[in-house]
């Protein structure tokens, strides 16, 4: 049993990554932001701290005392209209935590950077971890560099960087497609306004992206190593929207808001999953229809 502490345990992922651990046997003590409320837990410690105060992060790490951790706080909404806040959330808040794991004896089992498949950018079909990185937005290239600060830190620390594709469950924000449509047919409300509704994109689950995690993390041969998080299949957004008209008993109208249109859009694009299952062993993965339908009798 390692003690693994968890960043951005009030986000959307942390909630079931802290569960995915504690399953395992871990203790988990989860980090959380002044101000921020932390739901109660079994088996869940909570310790206060912030990713950019270095006095504040330096006592946090000293009182918590991880063998492990996993670094999700980040600003993951790619749309996000303030780019010098992508930056300080998701660069130089890695850059501080790693700075000061480097300074002790803390960490020293792995650390787990989660970045985002975001940074291939504009390219489709298969996306190994071989493919060419070429992020087309602020958060893509906020990723790519803390990617490239954790190469500098790797000669100091066991990091494992993971490239998570779409994924969704409950409790993620309805600024996300997949959550606003749930939450839509929840309300009845039938009229909705999309971008594409003909692009497909490789979508998992919440519950597999955490287990992915803690494997990951129990896995020493990982260190070192970037990593697919995907289901190695796409799935259309009309795909998606059938399915919950299916299983929610309705029919939406959907309407074009050229608002949402992206120019040079990509139509289909999935990862690759053979490093992933090669560390770790194959995964069991629900299919997508049971993701829905947890979502929508939540």
């Amino acid at each position: 049993m390692a003690r693994v502490l968890i960043t951005g345990i009030t986000g959307f992922t942390g909630h079931y990554v802290a569960q995915a651990l504690y399953a395992r046997g871990h203790d988990v003590i989860g980090m959380v932001r002044y101000g921020d409320q932390a739901a109660v837990t079994e088996g869940i410690s909570y310790i206060f701290g912030e990713l950019a105060d270095l006095s504040s992060l330096r006592k946090l790490i000293n009182e918590a005392r991880p063998d492990r951790v996993i670094h999700l706080a980040a600003i993951s909404f790619v749309a996000h209209g303030d780019a010098n806040a992508v930056y300080q959330a998701n660069l130089i808040g890695t850059l501080n935590l790693l700075q000061i794991l480097a300074e002790g004896p803390w960490g020293r089992e792995g650390v787990l950077l989660a970045s985002s498949a975001n940074v291939y950018g504009a390219q489709g079909g298969e996306l190994s971890e071989l493919s060419v990185p070429m992020p087309a937005n602020h958060y893509g290239v906020s990723k790519l560099a803390m990617e490239h600060v954790a190469r500098i830190m790797g000669n100091v620390l066991p990091i494992i960087v993971a490239r998570p594709f779409n994924y969704t469950g409950v409790g993620q924000s309805s600024k996300f497609i997949i959550p606003k449509l749930i939450d839509h047919a929840q309300r009845g409300a039938t009229e909705i306004e999309l971008g594409i509704i003909d692009v497909a994109r490789d979508f998992s689950d919440v519950r597999t992206v955490a287990e992915c995690y803690a494997r990951l993390l129990d896995c020493p041969a990982a260190v070192g190593q970037t990593f697919n998080i995907c289901s190695g299949d796409s799935l259309s957004l009309r795909e998606v929207i059938a399915l919950i008209e299916e299983q929610a008993g309705l029919r939406f109208n959907v309407c074009t808001n050229p608002a949402l249109l992206r120019d040079g859009e990509i139509m289909d694009l999935y990862g690759c999953r053979a490093r992933l299952d090669a560390a770790i062993g194959p995964i069991a993965m629900p299919d997508f229809r049971e993701t829905l339908r947890w979502m929508l009798e939540y």
